[in-house]
């Protein structure tokens, strides 16, 4: 079968997601980088390893045998799910969202953003003729691919220690439209804060002023706030889009269940704000799924707004806390020029320079993990300007996390 004449050029365009090649690739390894006393460690991606908490593991499991839980759900969420939404974004955030017009329930909010994206573009051929989306530069992988397959532009916004992670969206937006892209055709602008693959969060002036030049131009501010139960210090607490005047009138946010409890093969998430929004976004999910599994949806509506799911979140973050440390620690003592003050508080990730001998991130990443069996992602993996940087995930045990300093030492892995 001709496979070009059947797919699209998008999709024929598109690599196997970065993490899953890693995945692959380390595989291809296993054996020979074990009989070298060099298991694999994979500091690749950014999923917790830990089990979820016991009493949503216990509810759910008494939840399995209630009458009508394994039939069909919807897909705007059982109405118990969004109120226990509704109820968190109250209760943590301080913001009131009513359960029937501004809150949707997703299959995690990966599936959610990349519906999204199919929902607000048009696929088109001429460059300068694409519907365009302003996005972090460095992000998420997974948002040029959701872009590019749609034949939408991905437009970036440079984050950079020079403008402390927080780019100047209106002078972005003007170069677009100087380089040839239609005002019209601008139709969202992405933020994700705290950020993958940095971890750097930003501050409320400056996400105002976000929301204020996305009101002036009448385009989508589209918030992803996957890791904004991450934080290990009370200042650097993260905060909702919707906690800032005039959000909801041009925002939606997006949310997991993934990051805070551990439930990453679960695929549970919401997303909420702006009514029309979620309401047209709603009527293009309906043709595409018949919602999460109703036994999910109960026990993790039970655990987001209780004591025990409180209590895990708050545990869990002092342990990415204490890996945090290992690592920066560790990293210091090869060389790397890290500034503790500069370090973020938020997620679980490092965003470190490669060593000035490399002027590849992917070769850095490459010769790390054949080497010394670990696994790292190239910074340029997250955007152009990533070129320089990789990412590691401290979500392994600290035995393993310190193995891998142990490792760099030993076979040379050092900054300078």
């Amino acid at each position: 079968m001709n496979i070009e004449k059947l797919f699209n050029k998008e999709v024929m365009s598109l690599d196997t997601y970065i993490m899953f090649r890693l995945k692959e690739q380390t595989a291809k390894l296993k054996d020979e980088l074990t009989s070298r006393n060099r298991a694999p460690i994979s500091l690749s991606m950014g999923a917790p390893t830990a089990n979820p908490p016991k009493a949503l593991i216990d509810r759910l499991k008494e939840i399995l045998d209630e009458d009508g839980i394994h039939m069909y759900s919807t897909p705007k969420g059982e109405s118990y799910f969004r109120q226990a939404i509704a109820k968190r974004m109250k209760n943590r955030f301080g913001v009131e969202m009513d359960p029937e017009t501004e809150i949707f329930s997703l299959v995690g909010s990966k599936e959610g953003i990349a519906n999204l994206v199919r929902f607000i573009t048009t696929p088109k051929h001429e460059e300068l003729e694409k519907d365009v989306i302003m996005v972090p530069d460095p992000c998420y992988a997974s948002y040029l691919q959701f872009i590019q397959c749609s034949g939408a532009k991905a437009y970036p916004m440079p984050l950079t220690h020079e403008n402390n992670f927080q780019p100047d969206v209106e002078q972005i937006y003007l170069q677009a439209i100087k380089d040839g892209y239609k005002p019209e055709n601008i139709k969202a602008l992405f933020i994700n804060y705290p950020n993958n693959p940095l971890g750097y969060s930003a501050s409320r002036e400056y996400v105002q002023s976000v929301i204020n030049f996305c009101k002036k131009y009448d385009i989508l501010l589209v918030s992803d706030a996957a890791y904004c139960d991450m934080y290990f210090r009370k200042e650097e607490k993260p905060f909702s889009i919707f906690e800032l005047d005039g959000a909801k009138d041009i925002g939606i946010e997006f949310y997991s269940f993934s990051k805070p409890y551990a439930v990453t093969g679960w695929r549970l998430g919401w997303v909420c704000g702006n009514k029309e929004v979620v309401g047209r976004f709603g009527k293009g999910k309906s043709t595409i799924d018949n919602g999460i599994f109703k036994a999910l949806q109960k026990a993790c509506a039970e655990i987001l707004n209780s004591e025990e799911g409180d209590k895990y979140i708050e545990e869990r973050n002092k342990g990415y806390a204490r890996k945090q440390e290992i690592m920066v620690k560790g990293f210091k003592e090869l060389g790397w020029p890290i500034d503790e003050k500069d370090v973020p508080h938020t997620t679980f990730y490092l965003w470190l320079p490669i060593p000035k001998r490399y002027d590849s991130a992917f070769k850095f990443c490459e010769d790390v993990l054949k080497k010394s069996g670990v696994v790292l992602v190239p910074g340029n993996a997250f955007g152009e300007h990533g070129e320089g940087f990789f990412r590691l995930s401290y979500v392994c045990s600290d035995e393993q996390l310190q193995e891998v300093i142990d490792r760099f030492k030993a076979d040379g892995f050092t900054f300078n």
